[in-house]
């Protein structure tokens, strides 16, 4: 898809608004300093500002104890920077946090007073804060998420147990990736004795047997992001990537193969970390081992989602994150924001059968179902396939972005075959499946015009001969050629007679 098709082959675009508050977090971490600035729905905000800078606060803070003078002042200069930012941006709320650097380190009193001559107040998060906050933005972003979290930072690492939508357990250690050089440069197995020593003495040996270690912190990413690249991986989406243990070993084995200019080359990877790829890999097959765990699920988000969905109420926090986002991303693209959830409960009827996991990715579909009306025509069907593949969208891995890529892409009017690369994400069966939602859901658009009334007062359904639209006598006249195509071409896919009722 050409971006100078979609750049100039555009209607007059509305104005998107957001009228939602703006809150910013600036974390300050062992590794980097980052501001965010978010703003949206509370249970899904989206990034407006995502800016950090690399000042190492944890380099050599195991040797010395102390934060060297030069990362001190590099991030100085970014706290002042992101305060200025903060206050031109207007952030209703500013939250600054600092980790295990700032924690540990006997100049760390420093670093908080010049935050505080910013006019920024800095909460120096505990080990068990700081692991909290982990385990909800992974659940902020993973409702379902069942086994432990591994957030590794620069200074530390700490583990949580997650499960239905609860943190149970959770435990930090001295293990960020700037502090386990040193240990990996010893012969023999240094590192692995010592993180075996510290997971069984706080009782976390082999509590990952037969669940999922969800990754969380920059480096694991990045490890992530290597792997999407040597794996030719087609879709460039960081969060809920899959890997195993046996990939992790290969990774592992790999790295110390490339040379800088080609880890440089690779699309998303930081060159900030590249330097502790090793140490990253080394570390999360150590724990891998001791935990017991064979698979691993990255997430985009992390301590400062978790932040933000710790302060939300049950009732909020219980709101599906994927649905909620693609409400408010049809509102702001689309043409007539009522209508996703109506056109969702219009075709509702022809896939009775479908699980719940199933059916909120087709509600999702339909509530995008109107994101490339301002895209050239010729072009429509391959927006739609951009807005799910590489949205910005969470609780959905990429078999359920192909799906949604699938929908778009034929209820835009794309072709019936599967769009590309949905075909290497998705299963055949779960492509036919999109497919019929999105014919589904290009006859109700095209009956109703997009408007709330047709919906509201036909229906369609399925006896298992016939697929019958039902029209009031009034709205006979909707029933024109066009809508006499799609009817027919639904029917078709799906294998049943279009019918014409009135009444």
């Amino acid at each position: 898809m050409s971006v100078t098709n979609l750049l100039f082959g555009t209607a007059t675009p509305k104005v998107e608004v957001d009228d939602h508050p703006r809150t910013g977090i600036i974390d300050i971490g062992s590794n980097s300093i980052r501001l965010v600035v978010y703003q949206g729905p509370p249970r899904l905000p989206a990034i407006r500002f995502n800016e950090k800078v690399l000042a190492g606060l944890g380099r050599g803070l195991a040797a010395t104890g102390t934060i060297e003078k030069s990362a001190l002042k590099t991030a100085k200069v970014a706290l002042a920077r992101f305060a200025a930012v903060a206050r031109e941006m207007e952030c209703s709320t500013l939250r600054t946090v600092a980790t295990a650097a700032v924690r540990d380190a006997r100049n760390g009193g420093d670093l908080i007073a010049a935050a505080e001559e910013l006019g920024l107040k800095v909460e120096t998060l505990s080990g068990g804060q700081e692991a909290s906050a982990a385990g909800y933005g992974v659940l902020s972003a993973i409702p379902e998420a069942d086994g432990i979290v591994g957030d590794l930072g620069g200074g530390s690492l700490e583990l949580v147990r997650v499960r239905r939508g609860k943190i149970e357990d959770s435990v930090s250690f001295p293990l960020g990736v700037l502090r386990i050089g040193p240990m990996r440069a010893k012969r023999g197995k240094v590192l692995e004795r010592h993180v075996a020593r510290l997971v069984r003495d706080a009782g976390w040996a082999a509590r990952g047997q037969g669940l999922p270690l969800y990754l969380v912190g920059g480096s694991w990413r990045a490890l992530a992001r290597l792997d999407m690249e040597l794996s030719d991986y087609p879709l460039p989406i960081i969060h809920q990537y899959p890997m195993t243990a046996a990939t992790v070993t290969r990774l592992s084995r790999t790295i110390p193969q490339l040379s800088k200019p080609r880890l440089k080359a690779i699309p998303g990877l930081s060159s900030g970390r590249i330097a502790t790829l090793g140490d990253a890999a080394a570390l999360l097959g150590i724990l891998m081992r001791q935990l017991g765990s064979k698979t691993t699920i990255v997430s985009a988000y992390g301590l400062r989602e978790g932040l933000l969905y710790g302060d939300l109420k049950p009732a909020a926090r219980a709101l599906d994150p994927l649905i909620e986002a693609a409400r408010e991303e049809g509102r702001l693209l689309g043409r007539f924001p009522e209508h996703g959830d109506l056109l969702d409960r219009w075709i509702a009827p022809l896939f009775v059968t479908e699980p719940p996991a199933v059916a909120r990715l087709r509600h999702t579909a339909c509530l995008l179902a109107d994101v490339g009306w301002r895209a050239n025509p010729e072009f429509r069907a391959e927006r739609g396939v951009e807005v799910a593949l590489h949205g910005n969208w969470v609780a959905i891995d990429a078999p359920g972005r192909g799906m949604l890529a699938q929908a778009l892409y034929t209820s835009l009017g794309g072709d019936l075959a599967a769009a590309d690369p949905v075909e290497r994400l998705a299963t055949p069966a779960e492509i036919q499946s999109a497919t019929a939602w999105g014919l589904a859901m290009r006859l109700g658009q095209r009956m109703s015009g997009g408007l709330a009334g047709p919906l509201k007062r036909s229906r369609i359904t399925d006896d298992g001969v016939s697929l019958t639209l039902t029209l009031l006598p009034a709205d006979r006249g909707l029933y024109g050629e066009a809508v006499e195509r799609r009817h027919a071409a639904l029917a078709a896919a799906v294998g049943r007679k279009p019918v014409l009722a009135i009444g």
